[in-house]
């Protein structure tokens, strides 16, 4: 088995069947269901709460307010604490006491033999409520006057800082050009399938079983054991198949802690599934920029400032808003440009959380960047490409110092004209304006994005490293265990690939579990395209440990030199002496049972645990601002053109033609690449055209449906046409680099340069995402003045 073979998912049947266990699909006798009751004010008192009328309702068996919630159990723990880069912070219980920052807030929970029944009870509930100012944008929020979301800060900004290197300032003056700009990114978030689940036990023994679809157990695990107070290894968290995560399954919701303490309080597991309407509150990548470039006469771009608003809602203990600080630190993306200044400020709002997104905030940095480029080219009349290909960094310069960042490897023109090539880009920017009719405008747009992955960070739960464990049997079958855990993407696939290579075993041969922390080591689950890069690498090392054992026997038992032992397709042989050969199931059994006097077989166990943690990551402590250089080491990257139709009558924008080519290093299993780059372009497609979690003034989510959020269908898209460039990363183990983030980013600034191209024919510019009608529409309307 050789790693870059598109060998099929391995439990793709189950899946595609609906024979797959996810959480909602486990029913223990005697199963509890919880609902919650939901704040219908942006910002307000809790007056009173009266349950007396719910408790009288069939089959309810415990009603939890805020009260009960901080008798019991502590604030949800932060998945990463503004505090820790010197910000505004903030402890967040599971029901609040006396004050609401959000609709859709959880404040009273309900426990009973049906869901149905916890709701009706929920609807009896009094809650009475003194509604208070609140803010919902980020030009409401940063006013000086503006109502404060928490009470204790002075602002409502929950961190700030600036991340320079060179000098922006004098390089913009010296620039023999400066162009500057504004653009705007609604709030989207992921919408994955599945929505949250938890179910929750306690045992006789005072443990917590709890099965849930978080993208990182043992964290579960730990938050939920800080807030019961108990040791760690009493809670037991199982995560079985995961129907989509995307970051929206990072852990710091309140309903998590919520599950567990009613199944205590009931004595009688309890479970809670996320409805749509519930999982549409979560939000992400509301952002705000400004920015202003500074460049020569032949295209060179000298300077870049730009300052980053985020409106991130009412914080929470999830995972959302740092965000900001990796779009910040993210430029200068892929261009050598010396002298760059980015200024952030998580600002928070009476907006519902945030928590994380595909992308990461990555997305935005690339907006911007491509909307610059398009900009240097417009006023000094150049190709677009020709403006990029002149800021690359070649690659034999590679790994690069730029921008705070030391990027691993690349060959960002190759990709680029690989992209432009397939696309037939200059003949259609050339054909744009042919074509052009008294309705209709085309336009065609390049996206060029870089996407930092694997991200180390200190002083949270969220680390570069992980740890893998391999164990070969006397039968010679080999058990992974992992800490990295599968969002849906089939990761265990491309591990037990990684193994078998190793090893020289059959595929068939090799079991990956994960997702459980009685189980697994400890580790860090999935976020960050970490699964092939860290939780493949630290399996080869396992194995490669467990792999001299095995030549150590082998060379014993045959009396040979150990180089000359191999391992091939489950059969252990002798280079150079064809009759000496055996299974690696025979080998195995005799690790086990002969007596082997071999210094390399003490003890006689085949199983090794390694731990991998790749090259490239700064750990100087952070500075006073935070952070100082990126704690990412890899850096994959992709090159996008999008071709689009613009109604100038009705303002819609349909996407005709779309090619993009990817770099994420050694590719382990193509079809898993594919099959990600292309997700992750669908998602960057859905926030340039339509999607958006929309908020009407009174403070509530309007777009509480897909109906009304408007994901992009598979009918809404072309065919995408993709190709792949493999330059190997030389700082991780298997020269991984990441292939689950890269494509949001291209994708959006690709749209936004196609749409701006088709509406510039007409003098309008588009500044704000997404690309729907009434947004078209102003952008026409604006120009026609």
């Amino acid at each position: 088995m050789t790693p870059g073979q598109p060998v099929r998912r391995r439990d793709g049947d189950l899946l595609v069947t609906g024979h797959a266990l996810y959480v909602d699909d486990f029913r223990e006798p005697g199963t509890l269901h919880m609902a919650v009751l939901r704040s219908p004010h942006p910002h307000a008192r809790i007056s009173s709460i009266d349950t007396t009328s719910a408790m009288s309702v069939r089959g309810v068996r415990a009603i939890v307010t805020g009260k009960d919630v901080q008798a019991a159990i502590g604030p949800v723990p932060h998945w990463f604490d503004p505090a820790n880069f010197g910000g505004n912070t903030s402890d967040f219980p599971a029901l609040p006491v006396d004050e609401v920052v959000y609709a859709g807030q959880p404040v009273v929970a309900a426990a009973a033999e049906s869901k149905a029944q916890a709701e009706a009870a929920l609807a009896a509930v009094r809650v009475e409520y003194v509604p208070l100012p609140f803010v919902t944008s980020v030009p409401e929020a940063i006013r000086e006057d503006a109502p404060l979301v928490f009470g204790r800060w002075d602002r409502n900004v929950a961190l700030g800082d600036t991340i320079s290197f060179g000098d922006a300032a004098g390089a913009l003056e010296r620039a023999d050009h400066r162009a500057s700009d504004t653009f705007s990114i609604q709030r989207y978030q992921t919408a994955p399938l599945e929505p949250r689940a938890y179910l929750a036990r306690w045992g006789r023994d005072g443990r917590l079983t709890y099965h849930c679809n978080t993208q990182s157990p043992h964290q579960m695990r730990g938050n939920l054991a800080a807030m019961f107070g108990v040791p760690e290894p009493h809670v037991r968290v199982i995560t079985p198949k995961v129907g989509g995560a995307f970051g929206h399954k990072f852990h710091g919701y309140p309903e998590e802690p919520l599950v567990a303490l009613m199944a205590k309080t009931c004595g009688a597991p309890v479970k809670w599934i996320e409805s749509r309407e519930e999982a549409m509150l979560v939000g992400a990548r509301e952002f705000e920029h400004d920015f202003e470039v500074g460049f020569m006469a032949d295209g060179e771009i000298t300077a870049i400032r730009s300052k980053v608003w985020s409106n991130v809602g009412a914080l929470g203990a999830a995972g959302g808003w740092p965000m900001t600080v990796v779009s910040a630190m993210t430029i200068p993306g892929p261009y050598e440009i010396p002298n760059t200044e980015c200024s952030y400020e998580v600002v928070v709002s009476n907006k519902a959380p945030w928590n994380g997104a595909r992308g990461y905030g990555k997305e935005s940095a690339a907006i911007v960047l491509e909307r610059m480029v398009e900009m240097v080219a417009e006023r000094l009349g150049m190709d677009p490409v020709a403006v990029r290909l002149r800021n690359f960094p070649p690659p034999e310069v590679f790994p690069h110092w730029l921008g705070g960042k030391r990027l691993d490897s690349g060959n960002y023109a190759v990709v680029l004209e690989r992209a432009v090539e397939m696309s037939g880009y200059r003949e259609r920017r050339r054909a744009c304006r042919d074509e052009r009719t008294d309705t209709t405008v085309f336009g065609v747009g390049i996206g060029f994005e870089l996407t930092p992955e694997g991200g180390d960070w200190h002083g949270g739960l969220l680390r570069g490293f992980d740890t893998s464990t391999v164990r070969m049997d006397p039968s010679g079958d080999v058990t992974v265990l992992t800490g990295v855990t599968s969002p849906g993407t089939g990761n265990e696939t491309g591990i037990a690939q990684v193994v078998a290579f190793e090893l020289g075993v059959e595929f068939r041969a090799v079991t990956v579990l994960q997702g459980d922390t009685d189980t697994v080591p400890y580790g860090f689950g999935n976020s960050s395209s970490r699964s092939l890069n860290l939780g493949g690498a630290s399996a080869a090392l396992a194995c490669r440990e467990l792999r001299v054992k095995l030549v150590a026997a082998a060379a014993y038992t045959w009396n040979v030199p150990g180089e000359t032992i191999h391992f091939r397709n489950g059969r252990v042989g002798c280079d150079g002496d064809a009759s000496l050969g055996m299974t690696i199931g025979e080998l195995a059994y005799a690790v086990y049972t002969a007596p082997m006097p071999v210094r390399e077989l003490m003890p006689p166990q085949l199983e090794a645990t390694a731990t991998y943690w790749p090259a490239n990551l700064d750990h100087d402590p952070p500075g006073p601002g935070g952070i100082t250089h990126t704690p990412y080491p890899t850096f994959p990257y992709s090159a996008h053109v999008a071709q689009v139709a613009v109604d100038v009558e009705t303002g819609l924008v349909k996407l005709v033609g779309y090619d993009a080519v990817h770099d994420c290093g050694t590719v382990v299993n193509p079809m898993f690449v594919e099959g990600q780059f292309h997700g992750a372009i669908a998602m960057g497609l859905g926030g340039a055209l339509s999607e958006m979690n929309a908020y009407g003034a009174d403070g509530m989510l309007q777009s509480t449906t897909f109906k009304t959020y408007l994901p992009i269908r598979a009918t809404d898209l072309p065919d995408l046409r993709t190709d792949h460039v493999v330059t190997p990363s030389p700082v991780t183990l298997l020269g991984t680099k990441g292939a689950g983030e890269g494509g949001v980013g291209g994708a959006l600034a690709a749209v936004m340069n196609a749409v701006n191209d088709a509406v510039g024919q007409v003098g309008a510019t588009l500044r704000r995402f997404p690309a729907r009608p009434p947004a078209v529409l102003a952008a026409l309307q604006e120009a026609r003045r």
